[in-house]
């Protein structure tokens, strides 16, 4: 068995597939396993000969791949529910199939997940488009200086100000300014999006995982934040530059975000008794109202 389960949920996006699964080729860590699940409607393009190459070769070089077609669409969390539950390895590791990974990125990701024995790592996915677009009022990040450690999240305390440094070209930016040489730095998250994120597999099940799927209509948002949110309280959770992942930014596959995942969060606070594990860092004090950039 892999360390490593990849899980890649696809809808609609068989040329963002066939480019993820190309990143996978290419990484200089091996121990991992692939898992493709697609929901396009009608069955896609998992037996196309794009796919079935990448596969097989993924295959030639000792990767286990599974391709599913998962019918009905019963959301985002109902899918990354399904592709949990194909994974049996210690880490499991969700690619969306809009991304580009440099070389390294996995073994960076999993050097740091290893060491800090944190619920998750993510990388944000980088928009090139955003290449020459600098922020400043944007990337005020804050850094772990310490092990990374749980954050005692609540329904009125999260630091919405911190997705900011997520978005457009605002990690690109960030790690020419604090990582020069390609050092590995943490930094604190709201939460850090499904597009490249490393989770602790049994971690990730101890607050529910995406078992909750259930409680929200088809048409949903934000799964991936309401399970980050989760694993920041318990055991924290961060992302990392260099990200070296880059957003192909096609058009969403969501675009009714009426309903919200996250707000399950206080319910399943109490439901799955998801408190601190070790003494939690500190918050800020006031949290800033929630923004949406681009």
């Amino acid at each position: 068995m892999a360390l490593v389960d990849v899980l890649i949920p696809t809808v609609g996006r068989k040329t963002g597939l066939a480019i993820v699964l190309a990143s996978l080729l290419g990484q200089t860590f091996k121990d991992f396993d692939v898992v493709v699940s697609d929901q396009t409607d009608p069955p896609g393009y998992l037996q196309d000969p794009e796919i079935e190459a990448l596969a097989q070769a993924l295959e030639w070089h000792g990767h286990r791949v599974e391709l599913h077609t998962h019918q009905p669409r019963r959301g985002m969390a109902e899918h990354r529910h399904f592709l949990l539950s194909r994974s049996r390895a210690r880490y499991a590791h969700f690619l969306d199939d809009d991304v580009i990974l440099e070389p390294g990125v996995m073994e960076r990701m999993l050097d740091v997940i290893r060491e800090e024995g944190c619920g998750f790592v993510g990388c944000a996915a980088a928009g090139l488009r955003y290449r020459y677009d600098v922020r400043p009022h944007q990337q005020n990040i804050e850094l772990w200086n310490g092990p990374v450690r749980p954050e005692s999240f609540t329904p009125q305390s999260i630091p919405w100000e911190r997705a900011a440094v997520n978005v457009a070209a605002n990690p690109l930016h960030l790690e020419r300014r604090l990582s020069p040489r390609g050092e590995t730095v943490r930094y604190k998250v709201a939460w850090i999006g499904g597009a490249n994120v490393v989770y602790d597999r049994e971690k990730l099940l101890s607050v529910g995982g995406f078992s909750w799927w259930r409680r929200l209509p088809p048409v949903h948002a934000g799964e991936d934040v309401l399970a980050q949110f989760l694993l920041i309280r318990k055991y924290g959770g961060c992302g990392i530059l260099p990200s070296g992942t880059y957003h192909l930014l096609l058009p969403t596959t969501i675009p009714d975000r009426t309903h919200e995942a996250r707000d399950l969060f206080g319910e399943l606070i109490q439901e799955y008794g998801v408190e601190p594990v070790v003494p939690p860092e500190p918050l800020p004090e006031e949290p800033a109202a929630c923004t949406h950039a681009r």
